[in-house]
């Protein structure tokens, strides 16, 4: 069956008139603006700081930065959404598909929890098709949950909590045999072995591939989430979300970071080899059940006791993720890869566990 993008969106969406900013408006050259009702006077900040002209609306669009995103991704502009965090890009699919107590979305657990958090949010069934005690897709039991009002399917890979990836394969299967919006989360993506899917863009129009800059460019604060999927998909986001959801701020620092991409590489480099180096050391601990193999910064530990281990680490000053109440997690940490300061203080703590 052909896939119909139209017969997935919201009939409120198609009909809405979005609303139309100053910045929006116009976009030729002018040297006075007196459009859009701001303090013409400037920013009340201290002298001789480096500042943007904060006291002027940003660009709607983020184009400059959708510019240097595209020299890094290889995917064009306008194939390119930027959200206040990928959790504004899981909002917005829910409110342009999702008809608020009607339709139903297919997540996979244990699986990022905001899924399902906005699901709630937006009065939207969650049906939950857990992945196997191996972490892998349920393939069958995907497509066999799906009825004529699942809108959305939720795939994270690597996932979190378990830091795998899931079967390539699979993820076509799925690609090719549902007839919702696929959107696959690579938050981790940078650290993994597997090729990202947002080179599949134009084979799939009903996928959207989300990444973001909060995890290996290391800019969580700014809350940066990105986007990627056809022009059609791309014109909806940007027709539903706020008229100015990405601050002047963000957009300058995110482009100053754009441009160390070789330093990104390094700490990519680093944070995989201490992974390798935090794994053996936690293998040889007694305590330590197993070590899942991980494509991501973090490391999901299967211990004797993770309630215990957990209030011993935090008695240390070291804070780390309690995952034991997630399905297939029993007794399960999971640990983010620091410093090597940082990953061996960890170990040394470990070592006097009793």
């Amino acid at each position: 069956m052909e896939f119909d993008l139209q017969q997935l969106v919201r009939n409120n969406i198609k009909n809405l008139q979005p609303y139309s900013s100053a910045r929006h408006e116009f976009t030729g050259k002018a040297s006075v603006f007196l459009d859009a009702n701001e303090n013409a006077y400037g920013s009340p900040l201290p002298d001789g700081a480096t500042i943007a002209a904060y006291n002027r609306y940003p660009d709607p669009l983020q184009w400059q930065l959708k510019f240097q995103l595209t020299r890094i991704k290889g995917v064009p502009a306008e194939n390119i959404f930027i959200g206040n965090g990928s959790d504004e890009v899981i909002d917005l699919a829910y409110r342009i598909f999702c008809e608020p107590g009607k339709d139903n979305v297919i997540i996979c657990p244990p699986t990022y929890g905001m899924y399902q958090v906005s699901a709630n949010i937006n009065d939207v069934a969650i049906k939950k098709v857990p992945l196997t005690p191996s972490f892998e897709l349920d393939v069958e039991g995907i497509l066999a949950a799906a009825d004529s009002n699942t809108k959305l399917l939720f795939i994270c890979s690597p996932n979190n909590p378990t830091g795998n990836n899931m079967n390539r394969q699979s993820v076509e299967i799925l690609l090719n045999n549902f007839h919702g919006i696929i959107i696959i989360d690579e938050a981790y993506i940078n650290f993994s072995k597997q090729k990202t899917f947002i080179q599949e863009l134009t084979g799939y129009p009903n996928l959207i591939v989300m990444q973001t800059l909060s995890k290996a460019w290391g800019l969580a604060a700014l809350r940066l989430g990105l986007g990627f999927a056809s022009m059609d998909i791309i014109d909806l986001f940007n027709k539903v979300k706020p008229p100015y959801n990405i601050n002047e701020a963000s957009q300058q620092i995110a482009l100053e970071a754009l441009q160390q991409t070789p330093q990104v590489n390094e700490w990519i480099r680093e944070v995989v080899q201490e992974k390798e180096i935090l794994a053996s050391a936690l293998q040889s601990l007694s305590f330590v059940q197993k070590v899942y193999p991980s494509d991501a910064n973090f490391i999901l530990v299967k211990v004797t006791d993770a309630n215990a281990l957990y209030d011993y680490l935090a008695a240390h000053e070291i804070v780390v993720r309690n995952r034991t109440k997630e399905m297939h997690c029993d007794n399960c940490l999971r640990i983010t890869i620091g410093t090597p300061t940082e990953n061996q203080r960890l170990i040394t703590i470990l070592q006097q566990y009793k």
